[in-house]
């Protein structure tokens, strides 16, 4: 119930009329003031300034966990991070690696930029959409996305262009909440999938695994960190 109310009361400080007069809001690229937005940035755009406050209780109850867990396994190298958003993941980097990180949303570069300036770690942030990167094939060893491609409106597109800048042999490391193949439980998820992508941009009801197999990557490893709910993907480009 508790959980509920902090909900409720994110979702009227986001959506109030009265509460945008008080909102820093991010000063956007003027190289892009004509550049049209899609739904999708949009919403991460509106949602930036409330971020890291919307998930400070799973962020720190599990999020920062299975971060670092994730990140332990990436090798020093040239990576690309996907969705860098507010930039959570900055922290878990490793040492000696190369990273470039992209995000769809100009106020969630905003946000990751203050936190790489805070935590003194160099890494080269760009605007981008994962579904058509502007990279040369082969360009990096590896790929991680935390929690994206629940957001990606064509995540089988945004897959394959990962695989395409990726190197041969090099490893793509996934993140992601899912739905559950629990014939109750998943149409409960579909039912509240539009308010939860209102809400928080996210989708889900997401079948990652199946998208994956679509785009032609060959997963090396599944495994589930929260039942059903959340799996760390581990493929093959």
């Amino acid at each position: 119930m508790k959980i509920l109310v902090y909900e409720k009361l994110i979702f009227e400080r986001i959506y109030s009329p009265v509460n945008k007069k008080h909102i820093k809001t991010f000063e956007p690229n003027p190289e892009n003031i004509n550049r049209k937005v899609n739904p999708t940035e949009r919403r991460y755009n509106r949602i930036a300034p409330f971020y890291d406050l919307m998930e400070w209780v799973t962020e720190r109850s599990v999020f920062q966990t299975w971060r670092n867990d994730l990140w332990s396994r990436v090798p020093p190298g040239k990576v690309l991070e996907v969705g860098v958003g507010t930039g959570k993941n900055i922290p878990y980097y490793p040492k000696g690696a190369d990273v470039t990180a992209i995000d769809l949303s100009e106020g969630m570069l905003t946000k990751a930029k203050e936190r790489e300036k805070s935590l003194e770690v160099k890494v080269d942030l760009k605007h981008m959409d994962v579904q058509s990167l502007s990279f040369p094939d082969n360009t990096f060893d590896t790929a991680v996305a935390t929690f994206v491609f629940c957001s990606v409106p064509l995540p089988v597109r945004g897959l394959q262009e990962l695989n395409r800048v990726v190197k041969s042999s090099g490893d793509i490391w996934l993140l992601e909440h899912v739905r559950i193949n629990k014939p109750l439980i998943g149409s409960l998820m579909d039912a509240a999938n539009p308010l939860i992508v209102r809400m928080m941009g996210a989708n889900i009801n997401r079948r990652t695994v199946e998208n994956i197999k679509n785009s032609g990557l060959q997963i090396v490893n599944v495994e589930s960190l929260k039942g059903d709910l959340v799996k760390l993907i581990h493929i093959r480009a």
